[in-house]
């Protein structure tokens, strides 16, 4: 479908226009004509489908038609990360680049001129603020920003803001903001914790999910069924002779984040590791090292699965087999970018083959088992039925695993 074929009008058109782009992406299909409509909207759908316009460009086309106060913040955009703020506010300068519409962007860092001009915006009542959750919460606290005439109230990434323990501070927010208002949530995944979010702030909200996509087909994956004490030893083998630069290994949690960084920091290894419980300027800094090649090798949780924009990660291990679908779609995903090949390996113990024969089963292919190096013993036979009571013994087998147009607004 076309942007001209949807309710925008001739200014919001015009701006898409200048910026070559003509046909909507499948998600901004669906939701564009529901914020439209005014009904508060729960929409699930992977980073790269263009999601940033689908919630964007509705809203702008509402603000231009007037009708809301000049004075006043009237669009409120959360997004997790300071990286995903800026962008937001990349792309919504190029869609109201016709409109009579205001925008700042409210995050953390060090500077404090950075600080007095969002306090500037938040108290001139720019139309839209887009915002990570810390950053807004301390402009509030200091008593100058008035959130009671706000109009529309965007989660972005919802997922990985609860991941990265937001919960609290976007109820917070949310009690600064009055009922009476248009509530639009976007999210990878949607969990158990997503959904009682959703039953918390949303009204009546209508759904739109697209299907997760598969791995793109240039990337490797391949497995290791093996015992949960024997992982270590996988990596200390893969690593005996050389360390690729760039490598992301993805735990399930933070507590396994850390105890596998200090186990590979034990090898002499060049470690960093990215978890909830770092501070953004930690977090900020770890990324810094790696991406300027003085870390090679980053150990975290899925908080970093859809937040790394690194073109040249040539490895993704998954140290314990991510719990569904879509988080082994994400984590993967970070490898084989920009035209460059990647691998994706996983580790499967006795416990997670289950798990991993249902994303085999997504995939629509079996994995590629990798046998063991021989110094590290028997591996589990890979037995996936009867996984959940611990697993076979026996010598792990091999298995074979299975062999100018425009631009549409990416966000």
């Amino acid at each position: 479908m076309k942007f001209s074929e949807l309710n925008l009008n001739d200014q919001v058109l015009d701006a898409l226009d200048a910026m070559r782009f003509e046909e909507c992406t499948p998600i901004q299909e669906k939701s564009i004509p529901v914020i439209l409509e005014g009904r508060d909207l729960i929409a699930v759908a992977q980073t790269g489908t263009g999601k940033t316009a689908a919630y964007m460009l509705p809203i702008l086309n509402k603000l231009s038609e007037g009708g809301y106060p000049e004075d006043a913040i009237n669009c409120i955009i959360m997004a997790p990360t300071r990286e995903l703020a800026q962008q937001i506010d990349q792309q919504m300068q190029g869609f109201s680049y016709f409109l009579p519409v205001s925008g700042v962007a409210v995050y953390g860092g060090n500077d404090g001129i950075l600080f007095e001009q969002q306090k500037k915006g938040l108290t001139l009542g720019a139309d839209v603020v887009i915002a990570t959750p810390g950053r807004l919460i301390a402009h509030l606290s200091l008593g100058y920003v008035d959130l009671s005439r706000v109009s529309f109230f965007v989660l972005d990434e919802a997922d990985r803001m609860l991941d990265m323990g937001f919960y609290d501070d976007i109820m917070q927010i949310v009690k600064c903001l009055p009922k009476e208002r248009q509530t639009v949530m976007f999210s990878a995944t949607m969990p158990a914790k997503i959904q009682q979010l959703a039953q918390n702030i949303l009204h009546d909200p209508a759904e739109v999910k697209l299907a997760v996509s598969k791995p793109a087909d240039k990337i490797v994956q391949a497995a290791y069924v093996c015992h949960e004490q024997q992982k270590l030893g996988i990596i200390r083998s893969l690593f005996a002779e050389q360390v690729p630069e760039r490598v992301i290994i993805f735990a399930s949690s933070k507590l396994k984040v850390k105890e596998v960084a200090r186990a590979l920091q034990r090898m002499k290894l060049n470690v960093g590791e990215m978890h909830s419980d770092l501070e953004q300027a930690e977090r900020e800094d770890v990324m810094y090292r790696f991406k300027a090649g003085q870390v090679n090798i980053l150990v975290a949780t899925d908080i970093v699965a859809r937040g790394i924009d690194i073109d040249d990660i040539r490895l993704v291990i998954n140290y314990d087999v991510p719990h569904d679908n879509e988080d082994y779609v994400h984590r993967i995903g970070r490898t084989a970018r920009a035209n460059n090949d990647g691998v994706a390996l996983t580790f499967v113990s006795d416990m997670e083959q289950g798990k991993f024969a249902g994303i085999e089963r997504f995939l629509g292919k079996e994995i590629y088992k990798i046998p063991l190096p021989a110094e590290l013993g028997e591996a589990p036979e890979y037995r996936p039925k009867a996984a959940g009571k611990g697993g076979g013994k026996g010598r792990g087998k091999g298995h074979g695993g299975g062999r100018k147009p425009r631009r549409t607004p990416r966000g």
